[in-house]
């Protein structure tokens, strides 16, 4: 009989994240880092750090893991290796190796289940030409999983979430909604393939958006997980000093995501990031409910959101979409600085 991971955990995946508002409250007394080989520390909350090594190189540098958010192992190990691995795709960089994080439960659950975390993990870090070379264990439950990842890119090519300049367009890579479409799994308010097309895309690497966003000269991006579209967006309009927009009825849902929302089906998750971004954004007085809390849904190896130039956001989005990411679309632009970080419409 298969193990069920999710009898470990109430909650999985991305939407185990600390509240960002209390993270944020943690880290500002935080000591930054003199090191002048440093380009990128927390100081503007970025997917990854980076540390220049020459003038041809610098490592991009980044840690993830979380309990488990689908029942199977095996899935579960791809799922958090592709999470894991993105934050070098949200830089532009390219991963290289990584270690293994995990704690498991060895009187629990069978050490089958273990084995088969690492084999998924093992299995999504090769397809992204990611070596793992190592790891560390702790006995612990709930199970959770994850990688430490480093990769390179060129110091004048590294993509922040501080790049974004006005006039740039957004586009989103991946559909929002695997929050709510998991809880509605536990619930069983979802049908089988509502479920499947959502862990497919949560199993998806971002390793083409991430070369698409070289091609074409992004400087702003960030991937889209536990803190929503929302709130990501917040991190990026305050980094970079602008204003960002987004038009929702744009933004691409998974199948089944808005009607649970309509349901009630709302994680915890999107309330706890909808406290976090009320205080610098601007909601349309016409906003959808259902759209203004998907907007804050926290996601599992969501999609990436980049802040391309006009001139180059269609040509861009039309290679995304013959790249193999069919829900891409274009969700905003960045304007002049307001009061508001983030308008939502």
């Amino acid at each position: 009989m298969l193990f069920d991971l999710l009898t470990t955990v109430e909650t999985g995946g991305c939407s185990a994240k600390i509240p960002p508002r209390q993270l944020e409250e943690l880290l500002k007394d935080m000591p930054l880092p003199a090191d002048p080989r440093v380009m990128v520390d927390i100081a503007t909350h970025d997917d990854a750090g980076v540390y220049k090594i020459n003038d041809e190189t610098a490592l991009v540098i980044t840690t993830d893991f979380f309990p488990p958010m689908v029942s199977d192992g095996y899935e579960f190990g791809l799922i958090a290796a592709a999470n894991s691995i993105s934050d070098v795709y949200a830089m532009g960089g390219t991963p290289l190796v990584a270690l293994n994080i995990m704690m498991f439960p060895s009187t629990r659950i069978p050490m089958e289940v273990y084995k088969n975390i690492l084999r998924g993990g093992l299995d999504k870090a090769r397809e992204a030409g990611v070596s793992i070379i190592g790891g560390h264990t702790i006995d612990d439950w709930p199970p959770k999983y994850g990688l430490a990842v480093i990769g390179t890119v060129h110091p004048g090519r590294v993509i922040t979430n501080a790049g974004v300049r006005e006039g740039d367009e957004l586009i989103l890579t991946k559909p929002l909604g695997t929050g709510i479409i998991l809880a509605g799994q536990r619930m069983k308010m979802i049908t089988p393939l509502q479920h499947e097309h959502a862990v497919s895309l949560m199993k998806q690497l971002n390793a083409r958006g991430a070369e698409l966003m070289q091609k074409y000269g992004v400087r702003g991006a960030t991937d889209i997980t536990g803190f929503g579209l929302a709130g990501h967006a917040l991190r990026m309009a305050r980094g970079s000093g602008v204003t960002i927009t987004i038009d929702m009825k744009s933004v691409p849902l998974l199948e089944g995501a808005y009607s649970l929302a309509d349901l009630g089906c709302i994680p915890g998750a999107a309330f706890r990031n909808l406290d976090y971004t009320e205080g610098g954004t601007l909601f349309a007085g016409d906003l959808d409910y259902n759209l203004k809390m998907i907007a804050h849904d926290a996601q599992t190896s969501g999609g990436l959101l980049m802040a391309v130039s006009p001139e180059k956001s269609r040509e861009l989005l039309k290679e995304l979409h013959e790249s193999g990411y069919g829900g891409a679309a274009l969700i905003g632009k960045a304007i002049r600085k307001r009061e508001a970080d983030v308008v939502l419409q």
